[in-house]
């Protein structure tokens, strides 16, 4: 559960106590916006800041990935494994049919199901502003009783249960914006006046997640 300082920064930037708060964010990418609107927003980024030790992880995996995966290819044309394979015509087909078909359900799928899609609404701007306003992707969603905000901390790194430096990013009156939250599911739906919608999840700390989704399943 959040920590006492979450609580006490929550309601000094608020003025009020929140009914209830939970870190939530993006439970995708942000999709490519065209580039005239990306430029008119300022061009901001569109993907999280990475801490130093993520790039480190990413070396120390590609010193032992690759040369395992050139032992293994070298170990094959050494020696090939005993056992039927089959033709390489019959091979080069299925892989063929099998991309056709990753492609084409890759079309059907909608890319930019994080959001409803147009980039001059509420839900688009706020997409646009993401990683403007703090690299990381968390945001603490704060509830009272008649606004609803989105806070954000300045660091690349950020600890739900203890972060003090998060401020208000974007605030929205409960009287026009809804929560919906599809029944079971650990994410919800923020839907503005202008129609526009956005898909929120990646719920952090149980505890607060639990009581979020109780309170506005009510």
């Amino acid at each position: 559960m959040a920590k006492r300082k979450v609580h006490r920064r929550a309601r000094t930037i608020l003025g009020e106590e929140p009914s209830t708060l939970v870190w939530c964010g993006l439970r995708k990418d942000i999709p490519q916006p065209p580039k005239d609107v990306h430029r008119a927003a300022g061009k901001k980024r569109l993907k999280p800041g990475r801490h130093w030790l993520y790039y480190v992880g990413l070396v120390l995996a590609a010193a032992i990935i690759i040369p395992w995966f050139l032992v293994e290819k070298f170990d094959e044309l050494l020696g090939p494994k005993p056992g039927r394979r089959e033709p390489r015509g019959r091979r080069d087909r299925d892989a063929t049919t099998q991309h056709r078909d990753g492609e084409r359900h890759r079309l059907q799928r909608p890319s930019d199901d994080v959001f409803d899609g147009n980039w001059e609404l509420t839900a688009g701007q706020l997409l646009l502003r993401w990683y403007g306003q703090s690299p990381n992707h968390r945001r603490l969603l704060l509830l009272t009783d008649d606004r609803i905000c989105l806070a954000a901390s300045p660091g690349r790194r950020l600890s739900p249960t203890k972060a003090d430096d998060f401020d208000i990013v974007a605030e929205f009156a409960q009287a026009g914006t809804r929560i919906h939250r599809e029944p079971g599911r650990r994410h919800f739906f923020l839907h503005f006046t202008d129609g526009s919608w956005l898909n929120l999840g990646r719920l952090a700390d149980r505890e607060d997640a639990e009581h979020f989704l109780k309170a506005i399943s009510a």
